[in-house]
């Protein structure tokens, strides 16, 4: 027996400062924890009060039934003996020597680092509105509570009636597509936008759409916004633009006078600009070319209706058709006039006589006095034709007068 020595009297030899907990400890490879820590564990046992896991430390640790509470009943069913779970430590050690354990703040914690990675990348995800307040909408990232400001909802689905509590009411459930703009995991603090998200996704959409456009191609578009100086069409992901000069054969002072937000329309691919991202689309392309007609329906010494288009201080434009032709302001009249809104204005309806047709360089000239004096000439004529009739008419008159009195 004396000779007979104990392996913890033997290790204490060696190491005489290790106890018998670190000897165990040691002996079985445990894991020390600390708060805050996610770890991977076992579902041991699953209880309505409890769930213990096996997280390789000295004890098992415990998720609390009211941690269980806030657990939807899909993520309980999945909760089942031998199951590896992610767990949080709340608490190393409580007075009972118990490790305190959370399966949510484990997710929240994965998800914030999900999160911080999406941000950082400036990815998109999918979310679903889960509720509403004054300010905005409240989306779930996970466990994480976001929060989508009113003003970062796209165009289409703000709020008309700002101020108002239900004023989000209709968007509860649906799909957004968002992106992180703001996180602070300090304060709990996660800001979405799905502006930025739509923006984000054009971008995409737009890049993808000029590397397999080219010059030529006909779409489909829909107008988006119109300006002064021409019309802004939706085609599918990307913004192309309709200059002003691009939009009729015909002289078009604004957009509105031919379009209107919301319209589904063809546009021929003028240009592309591909480092600036900018297409350029045409409208009269896909129409016949007035031109290619004026030939065949006017010619030099007709007298046509006309309408006035536009005044300058050399004369006045006339739309004859489908083309514009010039009324120089020597044409306009033979008195001694400075601007042409001394004769005509914008929209009077007028008789001109072509006096110039120039194809090639598609110019019309238009004279309104001698067009007047067409008219004047042949009102004179048709007057003194009304007269020759009467005259005609009074002689057969007479006539049958002098026969009646001989009978």
């Amino acid at each position: 027996m004396a000779d007979h020595q104990s392996p913890v009297e033997g290790n204490s030899a060696d190491n005489p400062a290790m106890t018998m907990a670190e000897l165990l400890e040691q002996s079985y490879d445990l894991k020390k924890v600390r708060r805050g820590d996610i770890l991977m564990g076992m579902i041991v046992s699953v209880t309505p009060n409890e769930i213990l896991v096996d997280i390789g430390s000295k004890s098992e640790g415990i998720v609390s039934g009211r941690e269980m509470e806030r657990l939807s009943p899909e993520d309980l069913a999945a909760l089942r003996e031998g199951a590896e779970i992610p767990v949080y430590v709340v608490k190393p050690e409580d007075e009972e020597g118990n490790t305190i354990l959370s399966l949510t703040r484990a997710q929240a914690e994965k998800d914030w680092l999900t999160a911080h990675k999406l941000y950082e990348s400036g990815g998109v995800y999918e979310g679903v509105v889960a509720g509403h307040n004054k300010g905005g909408l409240i989306v779930h990232f996970g466990q994480i509570r976001g929060f989508v400001p009113g003003s970062q909802l796209s165009v289409d689905h703000r709020a008309r009636g700002m101020g108002r509590e239900d004023q989000w009411s209709h968007m509860v459930d649906r799909k957004l597509h968002l992106k992180i703009i703001e996180m602070d995991r300090s304060r709990n603090r996660l800001i979405l936008s799905e502006r930025a998200a739509v923006e984000e996704q054009r971008k995409k959409q737009k890049e993808k759409l000029l590397d397999n456009l080219k010059e030529g191609d006909v779409l489909t578009g829909r107008v988006t916004s119109l300006a002064d100086f021409g019309a802004f069409v939706d085609l599918g992901g990307a913004d192309g633009l309709i200059h002003l000069s691009e939009l009729s054969w015909s002289r078009v002072s604004h957009p509105r006078d031919i379009l209107r937000v919301g319209d589904e329309l063809k546009v021929y691919v003028l240009n592309i600009d591909a480092e600036r991202q900018r297409i350029g689309l045409s409208l009269k392309r896909l129409q016949q070319e007035p031109w290619s007609q004026v030939l065949d329906t006017y010619e030099v010494g007709q007298v046509v209706d006309a309408v006035i288009t536009k005044l300058a201080n050399f004369g006045a434009f006339a739309q004859i058709g489908d083309v514009e032709g010039l009324i120089h302001l020597s044409e306009l009249t033979d008195a001694n006039i400075t601007h042409a809104r001394e004769v005509v204005k914008e929209g009077d309806q007028v008789s001109v006589k072509i006096i110039r047709i120039d194809p090639e360089r598609r110019r019309i000239g238009l004279s309104l006095k001698q067009a007047e004096g067409e008219m004047s000439w042949q009102e004179y004529q048709q007057a003194e034709e009304i007269d020759e009739i009467d005259a005609d008419e009074i002689e057969e008159i007479d006539a049958e007068e002098i026969v009646s009195e001989n009978e």
